[in-house]
């Protein structure tokens, strides 16, 4: 077997000894990184999502197996939390001290003086399970048409992007990108072909994200970008590219070229810890309604909603105002202009008085 096709252990105690032991009887078939205490531990885990199995002795300084085990169950990523630990007693490990590492999480035990056939044996049970599990949780997380990961990866990945923001305090940007109209896209092109376009726009959407971005296909007709350490403005600037790209995307109806038209929302979350997955989608729901309102290519992003650039609020054109009043929206045109919502309310409010007015003479 190629070195480089071996699972990865890691084997954390104070006793150079015991790390010397372990290296030569796991490494005829494991890859084998040592510790000599739990803060190094955690340092390796932390860098390192290749490895696929802990093994940890109890006592040792500056941090312990117990407060060890405890920061890898209660890691923000789920990779690292679901991390199989078999913990190495020793003589002075009592009862008690194996029911504390249980509660605590533990999966597995191994007694010193420990032999390469006990050493080994567990080593390749958790590390085949533990493999096993991340090729379930991917082809769980892959979307069948695209390729791209599912609405599962992209809740997974946020989570952990979240985390990293708050946790370095850096920037974090999510777009949204959705087909305007889609429903009705489907109605002409049938099935097949929709699903080609949307195959195509996922093509395009892949040829403009970084190595360091995650792109995910949300629901039916919408692909979310997750853009780690883009503030504001880097996001905008990767929309205009996402729309630039798109803009090439055409299709044919009734002997026609029509281009793909698209709703985009923008935002980018705190960087001070109070943002979750959850309120991130409620802020991007939101703002994607109001793109839909905003007609084809409408965009809608955090200084929109707070009214803190209204240069880059979508601009409804005379037609569509117009069609939008026939259609009963009002309220659309209105809050999507809101100098025109200022500008009228006095004079509305003259009309609605002269009306009540004339109608009590």
């Amino acid at each position: 077997m190629d070195k480089t096709e071996k699972p990865l252990l890691l084997f954390v105690d104070d006793s150079k000894v015991m790390r010397l032991a372990a290296d030569k009887m796991l490494g005829g078939e494991f890859r084998v990184e040592v510790a000599e205490d739990g803060l190094q531990a955690w340092t390796i885990i932390s860098q390192n999502p290749a490895i696929s199995v802990v093994f940890s002795d109890l006592a040792m300084p500056e941090m312990d197996g117990y407060a060890l085990l405890e920061k890898i169950r209660t890691s923000d990523d789920d990779g690292i939390a679901g991390l199989p630990v078999i913990i190495v007693t020793g003589a002075e490990n009592d009862e008690e001290a194996r029911t504390k590492a249980l509660r605590l999480g533990g999966t597995d035990f191994i007694s010193k003086p420990f032999n390469s056939t006990d050493l080994l044996a567990r080593a390749r049970a958790h590390s085949h399970y533990q493999q096993e599990r991340k090729e379930l949780a991917r082809q769980a997380m892959i979307d069948p048409l695209t390729r791209l990961g599912n609405r599962r990866y992209l809740q997974h990945r946020l989570k952990q992007e979240l985390a990293l923001s708050s946790r370095q305090q850096t920037a974090l940007s999510v777009v949204q990108i959705e087909v305007y109209q889609f429903n009705q896209l489907f109605v002409q092109l049938g099935k097949r072909r929709a699903d080609m376009v949307l195959m195509k726009l996922a093509q395009v959407l892949r040829s403009v994200v970084r190595k360091e971005d995650s792109l995910a296909r949300s629901s039916v007709a919408q692909f979310t970008v997750l853009l780690p350490s883009a503030r504001a403005e880097g996001a905008l600037r990767f929309v205009d590219r996402a729309m630039k790209v798109s803009e090439k995307l055409a299709f044919q109806h009734r002997g026609k070229a029509q281009r793909l038209p698209l709703n985009i929302a923008v935002h980018t979350p705190s960087s001070l810890g109070n943002s979750s997955p959850g309120q991130v989608g409620k802020v991007l729901e939101e703002y994607m309604k109001n793109a839909r309102n905003g007609g084809a290519n409408a965009v809608v992003s955090d200084g929109d909603e707070a009214r803190q650039q209204p240069d880059a609020r979508p601009v409804l054109t005379v037609e569509q105002a117009l069609a939008l009043l026939q259609s009963g929206k009002e309220h659309v045109v209105v809050n999507a202009l809101p100098d025109l919502k200022r500008q009228l309310m006095p004079l509305l409010q003259l009309m609605r008085r002269e009306s009540t007015g004339r109608e009590t003479v």
